[in-house]
């Protein structure tokens, strides 16, 4: 039923993702060297690895780990980074992952490969065996300022309670942060 959820969603976004797909790319191209798209290694169900794209907010050369383990993540941006990241049209590209079948529009957010302990916590709890997400419920609450264990919680939260209704609401509430920005540290 969710894959088939993500399926139709994407294919009713489709149509109006494709513009600012296409000027994101061009931007991100015209503004800084590197490919356009940034693929990083992720953890997705049952602890596998796939590779995740996002438009490059980075500049080439950005050691691969989470952005609030840099000494000053600042310094590593592309001169649109800080907007692509505040509007997370960086994140757009994952909708290949989605209609690759590696995501779905909500769960888990991917943890990067070297995320050990995040991937432990989330093990433990069970909340390996969910499809990560576009986003999910520890997006909507808190996002980049909450710590890996309450992340954890809210995953587990997320996983006794999911249904296409509690998905609606999230997707919902994602959209309201999105344009109000809010939760958004680097």
């Amino acid at each position: 039923m969710k894959r088939l959820f993500d399926l139709l969603l994407l294919l009713l976004l489709a149509p109006f993702m494709a513009g600012p797909i296409v000027l994101t790319a061009l931007l991100v191209r015209c503004t800084s060297r590197g490919p356009v798209l940034y693929w990083s290694n992720r953890v997705g169900r049952h602890n596998l690895i796939f590779r995740m794209p996002k438009f490059r907010s980075m500049r080439v050369g950005t050691p691969a780990v989470a952005t609030h383990l840099l000494r000053n993540p600042t310094t590593y941006l592309t001169p649109v980074g800080p907007w692509l990241r505040r509007t997370s049209l960086d994140e757009l590209p994952q909708l290949w992952s989605i209609l690759c079948g590696e995501m779905s529009f909500v769960g888990p957010r991917p943890a990067l490969f070297n995320q050990d302990d995040l991937i432990a916590f989330r093990t433990r709890a069970g909340v390996d065996q969910l499809a990560p997400g576009l986003t999910g419920w520890a997006q909507i609450n808190g996002r980049d300022l909450i710590s890996i264990k309450e992340k954890v919680r809210l995953d587990t939260e997320y996983m006794r309670q999911r249904s296409v209704a509690f998905d609606l609401r999230i997707l919902g509430m994602t959209l309201q942060k999105v344009l109000i920005r809010e939760d958004v540290s680097h």
